[in-house]
């Protein structure tokens, strides 16, 4: 465990500190956002973050890599190099449309060109833990393993509209994520620890936890669709290591609950794909793009019910946390005094959520 503290600890930092350098290039570059009519900042703000938490990922996965405890595992074939390869592509699209402004069809051509390029270095989603059920064909794991990142990557991407919203609900999901990930690891493997898989996600808490204080409400810096895209391919290339490519045998009724490993995944990020699916099918009904901005998403809906652009932020973080936490805990622990816990914590964030709009009420 302490060695995956270290690695989470190393991203923050570079992370953290890398920010007020790539703000620098961001204004450099005209790399701004501009005050829109769909918008709640009120002064252009730099973005570009992005490339801040890519730096972070690719220090943190060097130095972890020179670790003897992890060495194996980032051998020449190791995901977690096909997982940077494609983080560093999917930033790059990024950083493009954050400069120019891409139209939504030559992004989304970048998305994925970015998710097939970690696809073919390995990262796929081949098998379900269920049975021995695998996909198939290789070309079916191939644009399964596309559609999966892209779907999770604009999730992440469509939630990005408020100070630290992206970066806290990932942070919480990874975080969760990790434990689930460090709890199968040890169920699976006894007496050897080490998992790429826990890596990944402990440096995506990290990257998280180091951007954060520059991109909480008032933000100096915006990550950008090079950070909102970036994190949403290394949150689906988590998943798909661990999910896609878990040994069906392993799950049983006495150790691992078979669905959980899909299950979970889906949990942890409830929010931003339930957020995404409707944003599309809102969009799709009004003959639109499902990716044409709009001001419908839930964020938005926060604010316009009379929530604070802080009281919002935290409101979302609570029930992210209630969700991850739960299905996390229903995955590791007995589910009865977990889900005792969750109703506990349903009745918190109830009451937390009203008084954030007791403005309304008043």
């Amino acid at each position: 465990m302490r060695v995956y503290l270290l690695v989470m600890l190393i991203a923050a930092a570079v992370t953290y500190l890398m920010v007020p350098v790539v703000r620098r290039l961001a204004l450099a570059t005209g790399a701004i956002t501009q005050v829109r009519d769909r918008d709640v900042h009120t002064v252009p703000i730099p973005r570009l973050g992005g490339v801040a938490m890519l730096i972070g990922l690719a220090v943190s996965f060097a130095v972890a890599s020179q670790i003897p405890y992890l060495e194996k595992e980032f051998a020449a074939d190791s995901p977690a190099w096909a997982i940077l390869m494609g983080a560093a592509l999917m930033c790059l699209i990024g950083v493009i449309d954050d400069v120019w402004d891409l139209d939504w069809y030559a992004k989304l051509a970048g998305e994925v060109l970015a998710a097939g390029v970690m696809a073919w270095q390995g990262v796929q989603f081949v098998s379900l833990p269920i049975g021995g059920l695998t996909v198939g064909s290789t070309r079916l794991t191939l644009f399964l393993t596309i559609i999966i990142v892209i779907i999770v990557a604009n999730a992440i991407n469509f939630i990005d509209g408020l100070d630290g919203l992206a970066a806290g609900v990932v942070g919480i999901a990874a975080l969760g994520y990790f434990v689930y990930t460090y709890m199968l690891t040890r169920e699976t493997s006894p007496g050897d620890y080490a998992s790429v898989a826990c890596v990944v996600v402990a440096v995506l808490v990290g990257i998280c936890l180091g951007f954060l204080p520059h991109n909480f409400n008032p933000a100096a810096i915006f990550m950008g669709d090079s950070g909102a895209l970036m994190l949403g391919l290394v949150c689906a290339a988590a998943g798909i290591v661990v999910t896609g490519q878990i040994d069906p045998g392993i799950t049983t009724t006495e150790s691992i609950p078979a669905l959980m490993p899909i299950i979970l995944p889906i949990a942890i990020l409830g929010i931003p794909l339930l957020d995404f699916v409707f944003a599309v099918i809102r969009r799709l009904s009004k003959g639109q793009s499902p990716f044409a901005a709009d001001s419908g998403h839930l964020h938005h809906r926060l604010l316009r019910a009379g929530n604070s652009h802080r009281g919002a932020v935290i409101v979302i973080y609570v029930w992210s946390a209630l969700l991850t936490f739960v299905a996390v805990g229903i995955a590791v622990f007995e589910p009865v005094p977990v889900l005792a816990l969750g109703a506990a914590g349903l009745v918190v964030a109830l009451g937390y959520t009203r008084y954030e709009m007791r403005g309304v009420a008043a």
